[in-house]
């Protein structure tokens, strides 16, 4: 019988990351043995450590490490074929959100395409972080559909994205705003928003990569960087408090 392929995932340990050995050398017991709090957990695929890695870590991507190269697996990202979710009648959405110095002002940018319909949302804030605009981006275009729809959401954050597909806010919620480490869980408040809206319509979401040249999402970034540059900012009161 074939030995089955182990990954180990470190969250907390002296070099946090997933490991493709447990004992040799560079292998994840020389990073938990002796380490208070140490988290770790084995795998029989990286896609499973990594997600399991991404949940308890609050949207950190994690390292690969052992590999010849030193660095994640590739990720591949799946093309965009939204014009026949738009002739089905879907609602598509493109979504962006930043943070100068992060943390910083920020912004968030959206782009809504319905039938032969077009909006763009964008808003600017004095104090937030990258995340919580990517997540306020969703919020604010899934709040201004007028009804239930079904809608197909690009968004370039691995970790909203990760959040809603992968069910960890779900979850999140049902262990009242803690992770499996039991600490709290960052941005509960914008999460639970989300979920709100996500319960309401038949949302599928999918990541793309930033800044790659796709048409929409690069708007979106222009209305965020926009935003945040703004003269009047608002106040994202669940970061100030």
């Amino acid at each position: 019988m074939a030995k089955v392929k182990k990954y180990y995932a470190v969250v907390h340990g002296r070099a946090p990351g997933i490991y493709q050995n447990w004992d040799k050398k560079d292998g994840a017991q020389s990073q938990v043995n002796g380490y208070s709090g140490a988290l770790y957990r084995s795998f029989a695929t990286y896609k499973d450590a990594a997600n399991w890695f991404r949940e308890v870590s609050g949207g950190v991507e994690p390292r690969l490490i052992g590999s010849p190269s030193g660095t994640q697996l590739a990720q591949i990202n799946d093309g965009l074929d939204y014009q026949k979710a738009l002739k089905t009648g879907k609602a598509v959405i493109f979504t962006d959100g930043s943070s100068i110095s992060n943390p910083g002002p920020g912004g968030y940018g959206t782009v809504i395409l319905f039938q032969d319909q077009r909006r763009e949302l964008s808003g600017g804030y004095r104090l937030t972080t990258n995340n919580r605009m990517e997540l306020i981006a969703c919020i604010m275009a899934l709040r201004s559909l007028d009804k239930h729809a079904d809608v197909l959401l690009y968004c370039d954050s691995r970790y909203v994205v990760n959040g809603i597909s992968e069910g960890w806010a779900e979850r999140w919620r049902s262990n009242g705003w803690v992770k499996a480490d039991s600490k709290p869980v960052e941005n509960s408040d914008l999460w639970g928003m989300l979920l709100e809206q996500t319960d309401a319509h038949n949302v599928e979401l999918k990541w793309l990569a930033g800044h790659a040249g796709y048409k929409e999402n690069e708007r979106c970034d222009q209305l965020a960087q926009r935003a945040a540059r703004g003269k009047y900012l608002q106040v994202d009161v669940g970061y100030e408090n």
